[in-house]
Protein backbone atom coordinates (compact mmCIF):
# COMPACT_ATOMS: atom_id res chain seq x y z
CA UNK A 1 0.00 0.00 0.00
CA UNK A 2 1.09 3.62 -0.83
CA UNK A 3 -0.37 6.75 0.79
CA UNK A 4 1.10 9.61 -0.04
CA UNK A 5 4.29 7.94 -1.64
CA UNK A 6 4.88 6.50 1.33
CA UNK A 7 5.20 2.59 1.40
CA UNK A 8 3.29 0.59 3.87
CA UNK A 9 4.34 -2.78 4.32
CA UNK A 10 6.81 -5.53 5.38
CA UNK A 11 9.43 -3.94 3.97
CA UNK A 12 8.90 -0.53 5.15
CA UNK A 13 9.06 0.40 9.08
CA UNK A 14 5.80 0.72 10.75
CA UNK A 15 3.37 3.96 9.51
CA UNK A 16 2.03 5.78 12.57
CA UNK A 17 -0.54 7.33 12.47
CA UNK A 18 -1.96 10.10 15.37
CA UNK A 19 -5.84 9.94 15.91
CA UNK A 20 -6.86 13.41 16.86
CA UNK A 21 -10.56 11.96 17.34
CA UNK A 22 -12.12 14.34 19.88
CA UNK A 23 -8.83 15.88 21.86
CA UNK A 24 -8.89 19.04 19.54
CA UNK A 25 -11.70 20.04 22.75
CA UNK A 26 -13.78 22.65 20.37
CA UNK A 27 -10.96 24.86 19.69
CA UNK A 28 -8.97 24.32 16.15
CA UNK A 29 -6.06 26.50 16.91
CA UNK A 30 -5.39 23.86 19.37
CA UNK A 31 -6.21 21.41 16.46
CA UNK A 32 -3.58 22.93 14.13
CA UNK A 33 -1.22 23.06 17.33
CA UNK A 34 -2.07 19.08 17.85
CA UNK A 35 -1.29 18.70 13.89
CA UNK A 36 2.00 20.40 13.99
CA UNK A 37 3.32 18.17 17.16
CA UNK A 38 2.59 15.11 15.02
CA UNK A 39 4.69 16.13 12.46
CA UNK A 40 7.43 16.89 15.29
CA UNK A 41 6.83 14.03 17.41
CA UNK A 42 7.69 11.86 13.88
CA UNK A 43 4.06 10.41 12.68
CA UNK A 44 3.68 9.35 9.37
CA UNK A 45 -0.11 10.86 9.77
CA UNK A 46 -2.73 12.61 11.28
CA UNK A 47 -6.37 11.27 11.68
CA UNK A 48 -9.49 12.83 12.26
CA UNK A 49 -13.02 11.75 12.85
CA UNK A 50 -15.64 13.20 10.21
CA UNK A 51 -19.56 13.39 11.26
CA UNK A 52 -22.13 15.46 13.11
CA UNK A 53 -23.89 14.44 16.10
CA UNK A 54 -27.17 14.29 13.27
CA UNK A 55 -25.29 11.97 11.21
CA UNK A 56 -24.37 9.59 14.16
CA UNK A 57 -27.38 9.48 15.97
CA UNK A 58 -30.96 11.35 17.05
CA UNK A 59 -31.22 13.88 19.78
CA UNK A 60 -33.30 11.20 22.13
CA UNK A 61 -33.03 10.82 26.00
CA UNK A 62 -34.42 7.24 25.70
CA UNK A 63 -32.67 4.71 27.88
CA UNK A 64 -31.51 2.99 24.54
CA UNK A 65 -29.27 6.50 23.91
CA UNK A 66 -27.59 6.91 27.46
CA UNK A 67 -24.08 5.75 28.34
CA UNK A 68 -23.87 4.13 31.58
CA UNK A 69 -20.39 3.60 32.79
CA UNK A 70 -17.02 3.46 31.79
CA UNK A 71 -15.04 6.61 30.25
CA UNK A 72 -18.58 8.48 29.27
CA UNK A 73 -20.66 7.77 31.74
CA UNK A 74 -23.46 9.83 31.94
CA UNK A 75 -23.70 11.49 28.18
CA UNK A 76 -26.33 10.68 25.83
CA UNK A 77 -25.30 10.02 22.51
CA UNK A 78 -26.04 12.80 20.89
CA UNK A 79 -24.37 15.13 23.40
CA UNK A 80 -21.56 13.30 23.41
CA UNK A 81 -20.84 13.47 19.69
CA UNK A 82 -21.71 17.20 19.71
CA UNK A 83 -19.36 17.95 22.00
CA UNK A 84 -16.64 15.47 20.44
CA UNK A 85 -17.51 16.56 16.70
CA UNK A 86 -15.00 18.04 14.16
CA UNK A 87 -17.11 20.47 12.32
CA UNK A 88 -17.27 20.03 8.73
CA UNK A 89 -16.11 23.35 8.55
CA UNK A 90 -12.60 22.75 10.15
CA UNK A 91 -11.76 20.16 7.39
CA UNK A 92 -11.05 22.32 4.95
CA UNK A 93 -8.37 24.58 6.81
CA UNK A 94 -6.88 21.61 8.86
CA UNK A 95 -6.11 19.45 5.06
CA UNK A 96 -4.34 22.82 4.06
CA UNK A 97 -2.52 23.12 6.97
CA UNK A 98 -1.40 19.49 7.27
CA UNK A 99 -0.05 19.78 3.42
CA UNK A 100 1.54 23.17 4.22
CA UNK A 101 3.91 21.69 6.81
CA UNK A 102 4.24 18.37 5.22
CA UNK A 103 2.22 15.76 7.26
CA UNK A 104 -0.31 12.80 5.47
CA UNK A 105 -3.86 13.70 6.88
CA UNK A 106 -6.89 11.53 5.94
CA UNK A 107 -10.29 11.05 8.04
CA UNK A 108 -12.70 8.05 9.46
CA UNK A 109 -15.98 8.89 7.68
CA UNK A 110 -19.40 8.07 9.49
CA UNK A 111 -21.71 8.14 6.69
CA UNK A 112 -21.87 8.88 3.16
CA UNK A 113 -21.99 12.91 3.55
CA UNK A 114 -18.70 12.67 5.68
CA UNK A 115 -16.86 11.21 2.38
CA UNK A 116 -18.29 13.27 -0.10
CA UNK A 117 -16.48 15.85 1.67
CA UNK A 118 -12.92 14.29 2.42
CA UNK A 119 -13.15 13.73 -1.71
CA UNK A 120 -14.10 16.82 -2.43
CA UNK A 121 -11.28 17.20 -0.19
CA UNK A 122 -8.85 15.31 -2.21
CA UNK A 123 -8.21 12.90 0.62
CA UNK A 124 -5.56 10.08 -0.02
CA UNK A 125 -7.16 7.09 1.82
CA UNK A 126 -9.63 6.51 4.81
CA UNK A 127 -10.27 4.66 7.83
CA UNK A 128 -13.19 2.74 8.71
CA UNK A 129 -13.81 2.80 12.61
CA UNK A 130 -14.40 -0.44 14.17
CA UNK A 131 -18.28 0.60 14.97
CA UNK A 132 -18.55 1.29 11.29
CA UNK A 133 -16.90 -1.71 9.91
CA UNK A 134 -20.25 -3.59 9.85
CA UNK A 135 -22.31 -0.84 8.28
CA UNK A 136 -21.38 -2.49 4.70
CA UNK A 137 -23.13 0.27 3.36
CA UNK A 138 -20.57 2.94 4.16
CA UNK A 139 -17.80 0.45 3.68
CA UNK A 140 -19.15 -0.30 0.08
CA UNK A 141 -19.59 3.61 -0.49
CA UNK A 142 -15.69 4.19 0.49
CA UNK A 143 -14.52 1.00 -1.35
CA UNK A 144 -15.54 2.51 -4.47
CA UNK A 145 -13.59 5.96 -4.18
CA UNK A 146 -10.95 3.30 -5.04
CA UNK A 147 -8.58 4.93 -2.02
CA UNK A 148 -6.27 2.85 0.19
CA UNK A 149 -8.56 1.15 3.20
CA UNK A 150 -7.74 0.78 6.58
CA UNK A 151 -10.01 -1.08 8.65
CA UNK A 152 -10.98 -1.62 12.26
CA UNK A 153 -11.61 -5.19 13.60
CA UNK A 154 -12.61 -4.21 16.76
CA UNK A 155 -15.46 -6.33 18.41
CA UNK A 156 -15.90 -8.04 15.28
CA UNK A 157 -16.01 -11.78 14.98
CA UNK A 158 -14.76 -13.25 12.00
CA UNK A 159 -17.39 -13.76 9.83
CA UNK A 160 -17.94 -10.22 10.09
CA UNK A 161 -14.32 -9.61 9.25
CA UNK A 162 -14.97 -11.56 6.45
CA UNK A 163 -17.93 -9.92 5.26
CA UNK A 164 -16.37 -6.38 5.37
CA UNK A 165 -13.30 -7.46 3.23
CA UNK A 166 -15.35 -9.25 0.59
CA UNK A 167 -17.76 -5.86 0.26
CA UNK A 168 -14.62 -3.27 0.38
CA UNK A 169 -12.47 -5.57 -2.50
CA UNK A 170 -15.68 -6.79 -4.97
CA UNK A 171 -16.47 -2.71 -4.44
CA UNK A 172 -13.02 -1.44 -5.61
CA UNK A 173 -10.71 -1.26 -2.94
CA UNK A 174 -7.47 -2.62 -3.94
CA UNK A 175 -5.40 -1.55 -1.26
CA UNK A 176 -6.21 -2.71 2.38
CA UNK A 177 -5.40 -3.21 5.92
CA UNK A 178 -6.82 -4.56 8.93
CA UNK A 179 -6.62 -3.79 12.24
CA UNK A 180 -6.66 -5.62 15.21
CA UNK A 181 -8.43 -3.38 17.83
CA UNK A 182 -10.00 -4.29 20.92
CA UNK A 183 -12.64 -1.39 21.47
CA UNK A 184 -12.32 -0.65 25.26
CA UNK A 185 -11.10 2.53 26.37
CA UNK A 186 -8.80 2.18 27.78
CA UNK A 187 -7.78 -1.50 26.52
CA UNK A 188 -7.18 -4.11 29.10
CA UNK A 189 -3.66 -6.08 28.24
CA UNK A 190 -4.76 -9.31 29.31
CA UNK A 191 -7.52 -8.98 26.18
CA UNK A 192 -5.12 -7.56 23.46
CA UNK A 193 -4.23 -10.53 21.85
CA UNK A 194 -1.30 -9.48 19.27
CA UNK A 195 -1.10 -12.95 18.12
CA UNK A 196 -4.01 -11.96 16.10
CA UNK A 197 -2.12 -9.79 14.10
CA UNK A 198 -0.08 -11.92 11.44
CA UNK A 199 -3.57 -14.33 11.62
CA UNK A 200 -4.71 -11.26 10.17
CA UNK A 201 -2.55 -11.22 7.40
CA UNK A 202 -3.11 -14.80 6.88
CA UNK A 203 -6.59 -15.26 6.72
CA UNK A 204 -7.06 -12.54 4.29
CA UNK A 205 -4.06 -12.10 2.46
CA UNK A 206 -3.79 -8.56 3.64
CA UNK A 207 -1.64 -6.42 5.29
CA UNK A 208 -2.31 -5.93 9.12
CA UNK A 209 -1.72 -3.31 11.70
CA UNK A 210 -2.66 -2.47 15.28
CA UNK A 211 -5.05 0.02 16.47
CA UNK A 212 -4.31 0.61 19.89
CA UNK A 213 -6.18 1.73 22.73
CA UNK A 214 -4.13 0.50 25.71
CA UNK A 215 -2.08 3.19 27.77
CA UNK A 216 1.72 4.04 27.07
CA UNK A 217 3.49 2.46 24.13
CA UNK A 218 4.77 -1.12 24.94
CA UNK A 219 1.96 -3.03 23.00
CA UNK A 220 2.10 -1.32 20.31
CA UNK A 221 6.01 -1.58 19.52
CA UNK A 222 5.48 -5.14 20.33
CA UNK A 223 3.10 -5.46 17.61
CA UNK A 224 5.91 -4.59 15.43
CA UNK A 225 7.59 -8.24 16.19
CA UNK A 226 4.27 -9.47 14.87
CA UNK A 227 4.16 -8.15 11.95
CA UNK A 228 2.03 -4.79 12.57
CA UNK A 229 3.25 -2.38 9.58
CA UNK A 230 0.21 -0.40 10.66
CA UNK A 231 -0.01 1.60 13.94
CA UNK A 232 -2.78 3.96 15.45
CA UNK A 233 -2.87 5.63 18.69
CA UNK A 234 -5.05 8.25 19.89
CA UNK A 235 -3.09 11.19 20.29
CA UNK A 236 -3.67 14.90 22.96
CA UNK A 237 -1.39 17.71 23.35
CA UNK A 238 -1.89 17.14 27.20
CA UNK A 239 -3.62 14.67 29.29
CA UNK A 240 -4.17 17.10 31.90
CA UNK A 241 -6.42 19.53 29.69
CA UNK A 242 -9.25 16.39 29.79
CA UNK A 243 -11.35 16.01 26.79
CA UNK A 244 -13.62 12.99 25.63
CA UNK A 245 -10.28 10.87 24.26
CA UNK A 246 -7.98 12.14 26.68
CA UNK A 247 -7.75 9.46 29.53
CA UNK A 248 -6.23 7.25 26.93
CA UNK A 249 -3.78 8.84 24.39
CA UNK A 250 -0.36 9.68 24.14
CA UNK A 251 1.17 13.12 25.01
CA UNK A 252 3.96 14.64 22.26
CA UNK A 253 6.52 12.82 24.10
CA UNK A 254 5.43 9.57 24.17
CA UNK A 255 4.45 9.59 20.87
CA UNK A 256 7.79 10.73 19.20
CA UNK A 257 9.08 7.85 21.66
CA UNK A 258 6.78 5.46 19.76
CA UNK A 259 7.80 6.94 16.46
CA UNK A 260 11.64 6.19 17.17
CA UNK A 261 10.69 2.89 19.14
CA UNK A 262 8.92 1.06 16.83
CA UNK A 263 11.22 1.90 13.91
CA UNK A 264 14.02 0.35 16.21
CA UNK A 265 11.78 -3.13 16.61
CA UNK A 266 11.30 -2.84 12.88
CA UNK A 267 15.56 -2.85 12.28
CA UNK A 268 16.06 -5.45 14.88
CA UNK A 269 13.47 -7.75 12.74
CA UNK A 270 15.97 -7.76 9.36
CA UNK A 271 15.65 -11.19 8.39
CA UNK A 272 16.19 -14.88 8.99
CA UNK A 273 20.63 -15.27 8.95
CA UNK A 274 22.65 -17.72 10.69
CA UNK A 275 26.06 -16.92 9.47
CA UNK A 276 28.60 -14.61 11.69
CA UNK A 277 27.05 -10.89 11.24
CA UNK A 278 29.65 -8.56 10.29
CA UNK A 279 29.38 -6.85 13.60
CA UNK A 280 30.78 -10.03 15.10
CA UNK A 281 33.70 -10.71 13.29
CA UNK A 282 36.41 -8.73 15.08
CA UNK A 283 34.96 -10.64 18.36
CA UNK A 284 35.53 -14.46 16.72
CA UNK A 285 39.01 -14.43 17.93
CA UNK A 286 38.01 -14.65 21.18
CA UNK A 287 36.44 -17.60 21.16
CA UNK A 288 38.11 -20.37 22.79
CA UNK A 289 40.75 -22.87 21.34
CA UNK A 290 43.32 -24.90 22.08
CA UNK A 291 46.56 -24.06 23.27
CA UNK A 292 49.45 -25.03 24.72
CA UNK A 293 49.61 -24.13 28.65
CA UNK A 294 53.65 -25.95 29.24
CA UNK A 295 55.99 -26.20 27.10
CA UNK A 296 55.78 -29.27 24.95
CA UNK A 297 58.86 -31.21 23.11
CA UNK A 298 58.44 -33.46 19.91
CA UNK A 299 56.88 -36.43 19.82
CA UNK A 300 55.54 -35.50 23.32
CA UNK A 301 51.98 -36.69 24.03
CA UNK A 302 49.04 -34.08 24.31
CA UNK A 303 47.82 -34.09 28.01
CA UNK A 304 45.30 -32.09 29.65
CA UNK A 305 48.43 -30.63 31.65
CA UNK A 306 49.99 -29.38 28.63
CA UNK A 307 47.23 -27.87 26.55
CA UNK A 308 44.16 -26.33 27.42
CA UNK A 309 40.94 -24.83 25.84
CA UNK A 310 41.27 -21.28 26.39
CA UNK A 311 40.89 -17.92 24.97
CA UNK A 312 41.63 -16.43 22.62
CA UNK A 313 40.50 -18.28 19.11
CA UNK A 314 43.29 -18.59 17.00
CA UNK A 315 43.99 -22.14 17.67
CA UNK A 316 42.26 -25.84 17.13
CA UNK A 317 38.62 -25.83 17.41
CA UNK A 318 37.43 -27.23 20.87
CA UNK A 319 35.71 -30.24 19.09
CA UNK A 320 39.19 -31.39 18.04
CA UNK A 321 39.96 -31.93 21.97
CA UNK A 322 39.32 -35.83 22.98
CA UNK A 323 41.29 -36.79 19.74
CA UNK A 324 44.27 -34.34 20.05
CA UNK A 325 44.49 -36.18 23.71
CA UNK A 326 45.61 -39.04 21.81
CA UNK A 327 47.79 -37.71 19.89
CA UNK A 328 51.45 -36.44 20.02
CA UNK A 329 53.31 -33.09 19.11
CA UNK A 330 55.41 -33.20 15.67
CA UNK A 331 57.33 -30.65 16.97
CA UNK A 332 58.40 -28.35 19.62
CA UNK A 333 55.53 -26.21 21.24
CA UNK A 334 56.25 -23.32 23.35
CA UNK A 335 54.04 -22.27 26.17
CA UNK A 336 51.52 -19.97 25.25
CA UNK A 337 51.87 -20.92 21.18
CA UNK A 338 48.36 -21.93 19.91
CA UNK A 339 48.13 -25.64 18.35
CA UNK A 340 47.40 -26.35 15.00
CA UNK A 341 46.91 -29.58 12.82
CA UNK A 342 50.47 -29.40 11.69
CA UNK A 343 51.84 -29.66 15.42
CA UNK A 344 50.24 -33.09 15.53
CA UNK A 345 51.40 -36.73 14.46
Amino acid sequence: MIINNRQIGKDSAPYIIAELSANHNGDIQRAFDSILAAKNAGADAVKIQTYTADTMTIDCDKPDFQIKGGLWDGYNLYDLYKEAQTPYEWHQPLFEYARKIGITIFSSPFDETAVDLLEELGTPAYKIASFEMTDLPLVKYVAKTGKPMIISTGMANLSEIEEVVEVAKSNGCQELVLLHCVSAYPAPIDQIHLKTIPDLSKKFGVLSGLSDHTMGTVVATTSVALGACLIEKHFTLSRQDKGPDSAFSLEPDELEQLCQDTKIAWQSLGEVRYETKDAEEDNVKFRRSIYAIRDIRTGENFTQENVKRIRPGFGLDPKHWEKLLSSKASCNIVRGFPISFDQVL
